[in-house]
């Protein structure tokens, strides 16, 4: 059996992140059948782990290969090695972009950006405009922060303009919920499109393009339109009762430091009086703080779309220009390559929004290196699943399904979709479904042109937010915070989750007929 590591070159043809390939073994180890149940085994046993176990999604994915290779009959060694090859080659890949993009995340919040975005966003459109804006908003702040992050960072400010205005909750809340989840399920940097990526050994640069031609409408429809809807199934107010709700959950979530400049905030709103409507969203903003100064609002949005700024340009200039020896070519593979956006984005971070907020320089290194320990679970995960997916193929299972599918005829990606949407619903995580559907229809990949590679990573992405339910953390998360009982999370966090996964596979369909 041969390994052959693809590493990240700047050539036009070399894949943006690395992955690991593996020759499928030349005599299987078991017949299709043995196999076929070796695959269902190896699945069933992360799902009841995670779900009956409780036990953390990590040794689950590590448990799973092994009951996949034992069943596939395996040697125990090539099980290991299989599994640490594909972690390692996982971690790699994904490891370095996830910090990163967790770093600028954390100065984003740390140093006001996030909150200078709001503020003046939401303060330039009136009452009939605030679902639309919420959701431009949660889809800006959601292309560098992770979802859970996004919901700590936004709720307060949910429930503060749905009380100062009257709106109704959901209408004001679904947008904003809906723009955080869409951009986390379908847009790089975020770790399950571009661990798909990298298992998919697709190409980045198409793929964020596509993800945002998804993204918008997918985002305008289970956000500002469905909340209408929402609205008559769950009609919830940010009352007191609410408010107060909201505070609990974001004290254990986020911590009582934070949660008690928030409390702060809302009870200055509540005696506010005079000046703007929105005013008092200032009320959340770090720089308050004695020595701290405000971000601009240019300086906060150049920090979020700069690193996907350089990779869209990246892959405009590699459709447009064909010569991979032009001068600009050669130039913008370089800063178009996602550790270097990243990494650019992150050293603006440290002089625009870190010392320009008014940091020390070690405050500044202390905020970065703070946004690595909440990651590490989510690194170990998505290398867990890497090792899953090396397992997968090593056993001779990719074979089986890429057999089957050319002979049902099966789109692989209306099979990629399915996969993610099963695993989705049995686990709950949408990462450890995007990892284990890309394990999954990966044999599919060599047959697939460089767009259908994309729009493959998308239509698991979109699977994968099938149908948020009670053993999704997710859903926990919304239901405390806004105050719901499981009833009413399931008629509007649930049902939005569905119609983001439904309607966002339904147009990469439909892009994968015109590209």
């Amino acid at each position: 059996m041969s390994l052959t590591l693809l590493t990240p070159a700047l050539s036009p043809a070399a894949a943006p992140v690395t992955t690991l390939l593996a020759d499928p073994p030349e005599v299987p180890y078991a017949s299709d059948g043995q196999l076929v149940v070796a695959c269902l085994a190896g699945i069933l046993a992360v799902v009841v782990l995670i779900t009956w176990a409780k036990l953390h999604p990590f040794l689950s994915l590590i448990l799973g290969s092994a009951v996949l290779g034992l069943v596939a009959t395996m040697p125990p060694g090539t099980i290991v090695t299989s599994f640490i090859a594909g972690f390692g080659s996982t971690t790699g890949s994904v490891g370095v972009l996830i910090a990163l993009g967790a770093m600028i995340g954390k100065m984003l919040e740390a140093s006001g950006g996030a909150n200078r975005i709001v503020g003046t966003l939401v303060g330039r459109v009136g009452p009939n405009g605030l679902p639309w804006m919420m959701a431009a908003i949660a889809a800006i702040l959601g292309l560098p922060l992770f979802f859970e992050v996004g919901v700590v960072l936004l709720v307060p400010v949910v429930i503060m303009v749905a009380k100062r205005t009257g709106a109704s909750l959901m209408k004001v809340g679904i947008p904003a919920l809906a723009g955080l989840s869409v951009l986390h399920g379908l847009v790089p940097p975020h770790p399950g499109p571009l661990t798909a990526i990298g298992l998919l050994n697709a190409d980045l640069g198409r793929t964020l393009l596509f993800g945002l031609l998804v993204a918008i409408p997918t985002v305008v429809i289970a956000g500002p339109v469905l909340a209408r809807f929402v609205d008559q199934w769950v009609p919830k107010h940010a009352d007191s009762l609410v408010l107060a709700g909201a505070g609990g959950a974001a004290t254990g979530t986020a911590g009582g430091g934070r949660e008690k400049g928030r409390k702060n905030g809302r009870e200055r709103s509540r005696g506010a009086a005079g000046g703007r409507q929105f005013d008092d969203l200032d009320a959340l903003d770090p720089a308050n703080q004695p020595g701290r100064r405000r971000i601009g609002f240019g300086s906060a949005i150049v920090a979020i779309t700069l690193p996907v700024a350089l990779m869209l340009i990246d892959a405009i200039v590699k459709l447009t220009v064909t010569d991979a020896e032009n001068g600009l070519r050669k130039v913008v593979d370089v800063i178009g390559t996602p550790v270097v956006a990243l990494l650019i984005a992150v050293i603006f971070c440290y002089f625009r929004l870190g010392l320009a907020s008014g940091m020390s320089r070690s405050t500044v290194s202390d905020t970065f290196g703070s946004s690595l320990p909440g990651i590490a679970g989510i690194l170990l995960i998505v290398a867990a699943g890497g090792g899953l997916k090396q397992t997968l193929i090593d056993a001779g299972v990719g074979n089986v399904i890429r057999d089957w599918a050319t002979g049902v005829n099966i789109s692989a990606l209306v099979l990629g979709w399915l996969v993610a949407v099963l695993i989705r619903l049995g686990t709950g995580s949408a990462t450890v479904a995007t990892i284990t559907a890309a394990g999954i229809v990966g044999p599919l990949a060599a047959s697939l042109s460089t767009n259908e590679l994309a729009l493959l990573v998308l239509a698991i992405g979109c699977g994968s937010l099938f149908f948020s339910h009670v053993n999704d953390a997710g859903f926990w998360l919304v239901k405390e915070y806004f105050g719901l009982t499981v009833g009413e999370t399931i008629k509007s966090w649930s049902v939005m989750e569905t119609v983001i996964s439904v309607v966002g596979f339904a147009l990469v369909m439909l892009l994968s007929v015109v590209v």
